[in-house]
């Protein structure tokens, strides 16, 4: 009887390593299925988008197809240049106005605010990322649009008209507060609560030890937050920053709303367009060339944005390097 006892108190072990082992093979199978899944999906995207958009740049090159500044549908004779030139400096636009914003707006919180504030405030910067693109498209064309008109743009051509750069660059032809600046200041709203919430996150996280530290030797706020909390969170505000130049370079009805759709970058205040703004302008209707030249400009719109991720990983390693 004991003997028997003790066979099954020995075997119980087993019985339960097996179904262990069972489990963790189940497990790894369905994740390396997901990874696997991923990769399919991604590859599948890759190759549609390459075999829709490969017409075009057979028939036109994919350097003239790039660097052409000419879309006429009439024809079927397409350029993607002032689409990919409004996308970047829409993109660059959002990225100088909002990035700031967000590290104070990350820094306020973490160093300045007091306890009853941090909430409200917070919880504001979080509800703007809730708010559809939609509405601040909306917003940005009924009074955003007109502010920069009245207040910006005819103002600024007195100024600027005649002068050889500066007048190139800020001069509106007609003032309707439309146009690539007006865009990127949407983009710029759009991309604050992503930036700024995960930098007040990694902020957060950096051991009070280090601050109190700071402080202990006399240095202030400032010097604590550009020597100390900064360089801890480097990695972190890198990537914050890489997902909002993501969300801006992508971005299609607010931009769409209030980047005046028109095929040419000549001012910063003057209506003109960008990737994703064309391609929602016309997919609808496009047929045969017009079709594969939009997909195309979705390929272009891809690569760009691979070619962000890959800056990002380099700057990343390079912080953690140093």
């Amino acid at each position: 009887m004991t003997a028997l006892v003790e066979r099954a108190v020995m075997a119980e072990p087993r019985t339960v390593r097996r179904s262990h082992a069972g489990f963790d093979r189940t497990f790894r199978a369905a994740a390396t299925a997901s990874a696997v899944f991923v990769l399919l999906v991604l590859a599948g995207i890759i190759g549609s988008m390459v075999w829709g958009g490969w017409p075009a740049f057979r028939e036109f090159g994919f350097f003239d197809f790039v660097t052409g500044s000419t879309w006429d549908v009439n024809r079927d004779v397409y350029g993607a240049w002032p689409a990919i030139a409004g996308t970047v400096v829409s993109a660059l636009i959002a990225i100088l106005i909002g990035v700031p914003v967000s590290l104070c707006i990350a820094i306020y919180l973490t160093q300045y605010a007091p306890k009853w504030l941090k909430g409200p405030v917070g919880s504001a910067v979080e509800l703007l990322a809730a708010v559809p693109s939609i509405i601040y498209g909306m917003w940005g064309l009924f009074v955003l649009a007109p502010l920069i008109a009245r207040f910006v743009q005819v103002p600024l051509n007195q100024v600027v008209e005649g002068l050889p750069i500066v007048g190139t660059l800020l001069y509106s032809r007609v003032p309707s507060g439309t146009g690539i600046m007006t865009a990127g200041i949407i983009l710029a709203i759009m991309i604050v609560p992503f930036v700024a919430s995960i930098t007040r996150d990694m902020l957060d996280q950096i051991p009070p030890v280090l601050r109190e530290s700071a402080y202990g030797i006399g240095c202030t706020t400032w010097e604590v937050v550009r020597h100390v909390l900064i360089p801890q969170a480097g990695v972190s505000i890198i990537g914050a920053v890489m997902l909002g130049l993501g969300r801006a370079l992508g971005e299609t009805m607010a931009v769409t709303f209030v980047v005046g759709n028109a095929n040419r970058l000549t001012s910063l205040f003057d209506p003109g367009s960008t990737i994703a703004s064309r391609i929602a302008n016309e997919f609808n209707e496009a047929l045969g060339m017009q079709m594969n030249a939009l997909i195309a400009l979705g390929c272009i719109l891809f690569l760009v944005t691979f070619s962000v991720l890959v800056v990002a990983r380099i700057l990343v390693s390079r912080v953690k390097v140093h």
